[in-house]
């Protein structure tokens, strides 16, 4: 594993640093203040363009694409320095990260020329139809069905926790086109306008009082068979393009998030500075390290695999299994650390961000994967335990019980 970037790397890395500090501190989030979700969609807009303009978007894509047809390393770098700001990226994560690459890889040259660049540049938001309420961890089981009608397809079925499906233009979307067939195999991927009749967007309220996530409902939706990505019955392949873009997008700790050196300063606050002697907090700061440490250190892994041409693995899996846990873990010994201080809702108490990030990182622990799928992964596919039983694997899917 290298812990140094090569000369090229470096250079890189120089150029990142020098271009985010003259133009990312006007773009971060406001630290003293609420933003209503019409001005923060503005902030992620104007960054969202701001940075396509300078070429950091689509850094890996190929220039016939949009992209910059540069390095997975690069793009890697890019995001490493990025998250040192308060940086609004969230409402294009899923998109740009996820839905574009899988529309290039499978979609025709002329769908990516009309749908790439406006979403590089912020002016058009997408989102990602995957999961179901009975189709979250086992992808492959969702129920939501597709119809040939013609030179379309019509759609009727159910998505929930959609991110951003209530601001998004378009999405993609994985539906079931033959049921007579193994799960795996009668699956169809297509994008679609989210305006087109038939489709109602619920917002799913959270702990926090957000509504980020979302219920999406079809109704006789139609989908003209053009806007079809892949092959039918080829969605599950095409839905691997997805989740390995996925690696890249998603998985590392959330920016502005809650780390050691969050908590090392308010052990340093409380009883005069004494609680942070005291042996009890020094062992678990200790583990905390450790775990963070061990992040780091994957991540590296995984990094060093990718500057030498190769796919990240499925050790990826490790970083986001112990990413999740370990921040709701900090963020809980936080609140315990301050007593009845831990219930203030001040703007000035510490409290008040450790709540927000011990609710938020509950979903991080669902989101991307549970934690139970991921120990099934890195059991099977990095210690190489033997593989659960899937009886349903061959089985067509209408004879499976619902």
């Amino acid at each position: 594993m290298d812990f140094e970037d090569s000369p090229e790397e470096a250079s890189y890395r120089g150029h990142v640093k020098a271009w985010l500090a003259e133009h990312a501190p006007r773009h971060e989030v406001p630290e003293d203040r609420a933003l209503t979700e019409n001005d923060f969609m503005e902030f992620a807009r104007t960054w969202q363009a701001s940075k396509a303009a300078a070429g950091f978007v689509g850094i890996m894509w190929p220039t016939t694409v949009g992209g910059q047809g540069g390095t997975p390393i690069q793009h890697i770098i890019f995001h490493q320095e990025e998250e040192q700001y308060r940086l609004p990226t969230v409402p294009f994560q899923v998109g740009v990260g996820m839905c574009l690459p899988t529309l290039f890889t499978h979609g025709a040259a002329e769908v990516a020329q009309r749908y790439v660049p406006p979403a590089v540049r912020g002016e058009e938001i997408w989102c990602q139809l995957f999961s179901e309420p009975a189709a979250g961890s086992d992808l492959a089981a969702v129920r939501t069905r597709a119809i040939r009608d013609g030179e379309a397809w019509v759609v009727n079925g159910q998505k929930i926790w959609t991110s951003y499906a209530h601001a998004a233009d378009f999405g993609i979307v994985l539906v079931r086109t033959d049921p007579s067939v193994p799960k795996h195999k009668g699956l169809t991927m297509f994008y679609l306008d989210m305006r087109s009749p038939g489709i109602e967007v619920r917002p799913i309220k959270t702990l926090l009082g957000d509504a980020e996530f979302n219920e999406v409902f079809f109704t006789d939706v139609r989908i003209p068979d053009s806007q079809r990505l892949g092959e039918i019955g080829e969605g599950w392949k095409v839905s691997l393009t997805t989740l390995m873009f996925e690696r890249l997008a998603v998985g590392g700790r959330p920016a502005q998030s809650p780390d050691l050196r969050s908590l090392l300063q308010l052990s340093r606050s409380l009883s005069g500075g004494d609680a942070i002697r005291d042996s009890s907090v020094a062992e678990t700061l200790a583990r905390f390290y450790v775990a963070d440490e061990g992040m780091a250190l994957t991540r590296l892994r995984s990094t060093t695999a990718v500057s030498r041409g190769q796919v990240p693995g499925p050790e990826a899996s490790i970083g986001k299994l112990v990413m999740a846990k370990t921040l709701q873990d900090m963020c809980g010994y936080a609140l315990e650390m301050l007593e009845d201080g831990g219930l203030s809702d001040a703007e000035d108490s510490p409290a008040r961000m450790f709540k927000f990030w011990y609710l938020w990182s509950a979903g991080l622990r669902i989101a991307g994967g549970t934690d139970e799928v991921l120990r099934n992964v890195i059991a099977e596919r990095v210690l190489g335990l033997p593989a659960e039983d899937r009886p349903d694997r061959n089985t067509p899917f209408n004879q499976l019980k619902a």
